[in-house]
This record gives structure tokens, C-alpha cells and sequence, in this order.
């Protein structure tokens, strides 16, 4: 008897309010930022001022065109990306269709947004543009196919807000944990949780390939005069 009334005492204890209360650690106070204002601890990786912060793959200073508060693709130059690599991020990244483009289907305001510069979130103009589903606005290239359209008008700004996750490889290569994602385009859901099958790739299945936890992100020049702006990252 005297065994069970310690037992009920106990229990009694771990059923107050104050014995489920975490006080330490705290979580770090940030600014969440506003409007155009990127949050207190995100790394601004284009401010529309200079692209001192990218590069293209071979090292050279990134080539396209910086005007007006953006940055244009400068066709031909190719692929620029960061100077600085990353693992788990979120991305903030605003972009903008041209609003002449005439051509149709995959030729219709075509780059990407490369996050570790192998999985691409599609950038297109779908808005009146049909085009095979897992290449439209918003997909994982050839991977996922997001669950609406939301695009807006060529020639308006839109936004992709993307939680990406690495993949993680084990000593043999093998990606034991899928690369993941979740993606928000001007604010609407089109992509929650998925796990990204492999490496983008044009022709064939994705396959994962092995590579370092952090890579740089890259926008695809594309040969289209597509224009990104209030482009940030923080790190997770």
C-alpha cells in the first residue's frame, strides 16, 4: 500500500501545468521583416543593386543585365549562380515573365530556379500557355507536378516561396534521405512535402547523384529575357 501511494504521488506531480513547461532554450528574436523587407537573419543574395554575390559555374563574374531594381538573363552567357553554397533553406524569389514573348509552350518565358543547382522549380509563363504538366510553371522539372496554376500575367511579378531540405547520402553514395520540398507561388500552396526523385534532368528518369551537403543555387539562362528581383535565403 505504501508502494502504490508513492506511485499515485508521482504521477499527481507530472499531471501539473509547470511539469510539461520547456523554459530553455529560447528561441533567437528576429525581425520577420515587411513587404519588400527580407527578415533580420536572411542572407540577401540580390538587393537590385549588383550581383557581387554570383557568378557564373566557370568563376567569372555573372554577365546579365542589372536595371531598374532586377536582374534580366543575358542570353547566351549562360547559368549564373551563388558564390556562396547552401544545404537547408528557405528561399524567397520574385520573378517576371516578359510580357512580348510571342512563342508558345516550353519557348514562352522559360529559366529555373536550381536549388543546389540540380533540382529545378520551373519558371514559365503558363498563364494562357498550355505545355505537358510536369514542365509547367511551378513544377519539379520532370518530377512533380504542382496541385494549381497560379500564375499571373506575363509582365507582372510573381514569387516562389520554397522550404528545401537536402538529400543525405550514407558512405556508399546512396541518398538514404530524399532532397524535399514545399512550395508556395504568389502565396498559394502548389507543392507540400514532396520528395524530389532525383536530379533534373531533360531526358530520361531523375536519379540521385552524389554530392557535397551544400551547393550553390543557380537560375537557368534559358535564352528568354525573364527578370528576378528581391532574391533572399535563410539558412535552416
Amino acid at each position: 500500500m505504501v508502494f502504490s501511494f508513492f506511485i499515485g504521488v508521482g504521477y499527481a506531480q507530472e499531471k501539473t501545468p509547470e511539469s510539461t513547461e520547456i523554459w530553455e532554450p529560447q528561441p533567437r528574436k528576429i525581425e520577420p521583416g515587411w513587404g519588400n523587407k527580407p527578415p533580420s537573419d536572411a542572407i540577401v543574395l540580390f538587393d537590385g543593386n549588383d550581383l557581387d554575390k554570383w557568378e557564373h559555374p566557370d568563376g567569372s563574374p555573372a554577365k546579365w543585365n542589372v536595371h531598374d531594381g532586377m536582374v534580366t538573363v543575358k542570353p547566351g552567357t549562360g547559368t549564373i549562380q551563388t558564390k556562396k553554397e547552401f544545404s537547408d533553406i528557405q528561399l524567397h524569389i520574385e520573378f517576371k515573365c516578359p510580357e512580348d514573348d510571342h512563342d508558345e509552350g516550353q519557348g514562352k518565358g522559360n529559366s529555373g530556379v536550381f536549388l543546389q543547382g540540380r533540382y529545378e522549380v520551373q519558371v514559365l509563363d503558363c498563364y494562357k500557355n498550355k505545355t505537358y504538366s510536369n514542365g509547367q510553371t511551378g513544377s519539379i522539372y520532370k518530377d512533380a507536378i504542382p496541385l494549381v496554376n497560379a500564375c499571373r500575367k506575363p509582365g507582372e511579378w510573381q514569387s516562389y516561396d520554397i522550404i528545401f531540405q537536402a538529400p543525405r547520402f550514407n558512405d556508399e553514395g546512396r541518398a538514404i534521405i530524399p532532397a524535399q520540398i514545399t512550395v508556395l507561388h504568389n502565396g498559394v500552396v502548389i507543392h507540400h512535402d514532396v520528395n524530389i526523385q532525383g536530379t533534373t534532368s531533360y531526358i530520361g528518369a531523375h536519379q540521385y547523384q552524389e554530392h557535397d551537403l551544400k551547393e550553390p543555387l543557380t537560375l537557368q539562362d534559358h535564352g528568354d529575357l525573364v527578370s528576378y528581383r528581391n532574391i533572399w535565403v535563410r539558412e535552416l
